[in-house]
């Protein structure tokens, strides 16, 4: 069965990549009118690592030039005007992931996420104060603690503590201890996405915290819409936290490109997320 990649016209120039996003990250700039910077070694750490690219300070659009896994002894942390260019290459991150605060316009696509046992392991970690941050075509797997986590901030993925997050056609499954989790007054809308159980059978988690400028424990809040529940998976709702001023995502952007939550759904997100036999396109001519 032939798929299509999501995207797949921005394949033709290298940055035409850039300013695709929808949702929260539509104005992602990212590493626009950056330098290239090209990963030459999948060591941790040192001159042409992702680590040493991402620390950087100036706009850059990192590359790679070796297929790989790149094992991270420590979160790996991404400043602002950065885009993580996975296409042209197999990459797969292990062990600990990446973590971006107080940073905005990040662009990450095409990479693998792997493993990251333990708890507090997140293959994604999105830090307070951060904005503007688009994941594309990525896979994440067999981390315990969270697939992506995401603290006070405004996305359109999964996790969120303070922020308000539009999380869709995703295909989530056999997690460690939670599909979704929100806590301390975040809003998660849930919208046709696929939710299929391993061991632990209940998607959603809600974590009553005080926040530290509160004197009491917060609401937090989590709303689904067009979900499907596969393989004995419990959504575990809280009828009873729907805030009655729970966001709708048209309230911040008019349209998003989503389907409906089916198998065929299922089908096509497992062949168009993580690596893809995408070339890495040229840069534009000028």
């Amino acid at each position: 069965m032939a798929h299509s990649l999501p995207y797949v016209h921005v394949d033709s120039t290298l940055r035409a990549l850039a300013g695709q996003a929808e949702g929260f990250g539509r104005f992602a700039i990212d590493g626009l009118h950056g330098s290239l910077y090209h990963v030459t070694t999948l060591a941790d750490d040192g001159p042409g690592s992702l680590r040493d690219g991402c620390r950087r300070k100036e706009l850059l659009w990192i590359v790679f030039e070796v297929s790989g896994t790149i094992h991270l002894s420590s979160y790996l942390s991404v400043l602002s005007y950065k885009t993580i260019d996975g296409r042209g290459q197999r990459i797969k991150l292990t062990g600990k992931g990446l973590r971006l605060k107080e940073c905005k316009h990040v662009i990450v696509c095409n990479l693998e996420f792997e493993g990251g046992r333990g708890p507090d392991v997140d293959g994604i970690q999105i830090k307070p104060n951060s904005k503007l941050i688009w994941i594309d075509r990525c896979s994440l797997r067999d981390y315990d603690d969270g697939l992506i986590d995401i603290t006070r901030g405004s996305t359109d993925i999964t996790v969120s503590r303070y922020g308000k997050v539009h999380l869709y056609n995703n295909y989530t499954r056999n997690w460690g201890i939670y599909a979704v989790c929100a806590s301390v007054e975040s809003q998660i809308y849930s919208q046709c996405n696929i939710y299929e159980a391993g061991q632990k059978k209940v998607a959603f988690k809600y974590l009553n915290e005080k926040a530290a400028d509160k004197d009491e424990a917060c609401t937090s809040c989590i709303r689904s819409e067009g979900d499907l529940f596969i393989s004995g998976t419990q959504a575990g709702l809280i009828t009873e936290n729907v805030m009655s001023d729970m966001f709708h995502p048209s309230e911040y952007y008019p349209t998003w490109t989503m389907q409906p939550a089916t198998k065929a759904l299922k089908h096509v997100v497992k062949h168009c997320t993580g690596w893809q036999s995408v070339p890495r396109p040229a840069e534009a001519a000028s």
